[in-house]
């Protein structure tokens, strides 16, 4: 009788230990978060854009598997004209949504972000996906906050996509996109338009009125500034020229 009550109190003894353990392993499974994927363009959250501010997921969390339907990428690119030998720089590239897209239309394109982790993620892609022969149209460049390092008259286009209204010192970062762009070139921005929309950050969220849009890009010496507030659902375009 001694040995089965000792023999059944070692055997207690190890099972709660066995279930102490699985405890503690599935606590630890949900503590631990998974490691982000930074290639893919879907886990882009809370990135910085254009000049440093945080840039809370738009295109990320807002900017999903549908943003072909209603951002029109094509439609837009289609604005530029033709681009054939057209140098064109896309501020805040991110994982190349535009930038990818222009790849076959354009003499070169230069992706521009203030993050290494997409400038990476675009230099891989260049490389493992792109066609040898395009490859040499994709140039990336990782640029502080403030500059988008551009040379005189370097570009013919500049687009600034989802990222104007996270730029500090708009008027001054504009001053330096337009001495980029040579004479005759244009700057197209398109965000979101300032108001409640089903896509998008909250409208009391940094958006910024086209009107004021428009203001600023006078100020910084653009004219010809053309507003399209209907083309997109969500958004609005802005062209400007540089004459």
């Amino acid at each position: 009788m001694k040995y089965t009550l000792h023999f059944f109190s070692i055997a207690l003894s190890l099972l709660l230990f066995l279930n102490l353990g699985c405890q503690g392993d599935q606590h630890n499974d949900q503590d631990v978060p998974e490691t982000p994927i930074v290639n893919n363009p879907e886990n882009r959250s809370n990135r910085s854009s254009g000049n440093g501010s945080k840039k809370e997921s738009i295109g990320e969390d807002y900017v999903n598997t549908n943003r072909v339907i209603w951002q029109k990428p094509d439609m837009i690119i289609d604005l530029l004209g033709n681009l054939e030998d057209k140098t064109v720089a896309d501020i805040g590239a991110g994982t190349g949504f535009f930038s990818l897209r222009l790849v076959p239309r354009v003499k070169k394109i230069i992706a521009i972000d203030i993050e290494k982790r997409f400038i990476d993620y675009l230099d891989s892609v260049k490389v493992l996906e792109l066609p040898e022969e395009l490859q040499p149209r994709l140039d990336t460049r990782l640029v502080p906050a403030n500059d988008p390092k551009l040379a005189p008259d370097e570009v013919d286009v500049v687009l600034i996509v989802n990222t104007y209204m996270y730029l500090r010192n708009r008027v001054g970062y504009m001053k330096k996109i337009r001495e980029g762009i040579a004479e005759g070139g244009q700057l197209i921005i398109v965000d979101f338009k300032k108001k409640r929309t089903s896509i998008g950050p909250p409208p009391s969220h940094e958006r910024i009125p086209v009107f004021q849009v428009e203001e600023e890009l006078y100020e910084a010496g653009f004219s010809d500034v053309v507003v399209n507030d209907t083309a997109l659902d969500y958004q609005y375009l802005v062209i400007a020229t540089k004459e």
